[in-house]
């Protein structure tokens, strides 16, 4: 009975020292990746060393007041000029919109546009004219084949037949001519019974723009804003 717990004991001797050198082995490598930088425990490939858990800290930290400053310094320069420009265009876009006269101008240089189309497309205009010169010719043409003795009676009669066929084209497509040339006469005389009214339209379409313009002039001049507020906080001592 004595010696079974002699043996006993001697064993349990046995496994603590192996504990302890195995302790011992594994503290010497947590070690040897502290000193040597950021390693992978060699037991398992996965754990991490005290030195790279600092370095992951010390990449995490916040920036100084003099980094934080110098950023949102160079931030709001890059932004001056843009608005400058955008403050430079929108008041020339602003003149542009409101100058009566210019407006005035763009409605006359229309009205000039529509007479001219108008005395094109009338009843007694050069577009009417177009469909009854094309079929005078072919007319006149026909004329002259009917006592042509230069052909052979065959040849005469396939020299008709083709005219005659494009005289029957000429007549359709003059006859397209006159109802769109109609159509349109009749839409560019009922603008022109309109035109106070489309002046009034043309002035409100130009005031729209001038909105537009003062909007987005806000939204610039707001980022701008919250820019320069931020470089304002960074200047202030930490705890200010």
């Amino acid at each position: 009975m004595t010696s079974s717990a002699a043996v006993s004991r001697a064993k349990n001797r046995l496994l603590i020292g192996a504990i302890l050198t195995a302790a011992l082995t594994l503290a010497g490598q947590v070690y040897a990746e502290d000193n040597t930088g950021p390693g992978t425990g060699a037991a398992n490939g996965n754990g991490v060393g005290l030195n790279g858990l600092s370095s992951s800290v010390i990449s995490r930290a916040p920036a100084s007041p003099v980094e934080e400053f110098s950023k949102q310094l160079e931030d709001f320069q890059k932004s001056v000029p843009d608005l400058n420009k955008e403050i430079q265009d929108s008041a020339a876009a602003i003149d542009s919109a409101t100058d009566i006269d210019k407006a005035r101008a763009a409605i006359d240089q229309l009205r000039g546009q529509v007479s001219t189309l108008l005395a094109a497309v009338s009843d007694n205009g050069p577009v009417s004219q177009l469909g009854f010169k094309a079929l005078a010719h072919i007319r006149a043409k026909l004329k002259i084949l009917a006592q042509e003795q230069r052909f052979k009676l065959e040849e005469r009669q396939f020299l008709v037949d083709q005219w005659q066929r494009l005289q029957a084209e000429t007549e359709n497509a003059a006859k397209e001519l006159g109802d769109a040339r109609s159509q349109f006469a009749g839409l560019l005389q009922t603008l022109q019974s309109n035109e106070d009214f489309i002046d009034e339209l043309v002035e409100l379409r130009q005031a729209e723009k001038a909105i537009e313009v003062i909007k987005n002039l806000t939204r610039n001049i707001r980022d701008a804003s919250a820019r320069l507020n931020r470089l304002i906080g960074s200047i202030k001592p930490p705890g200010a």
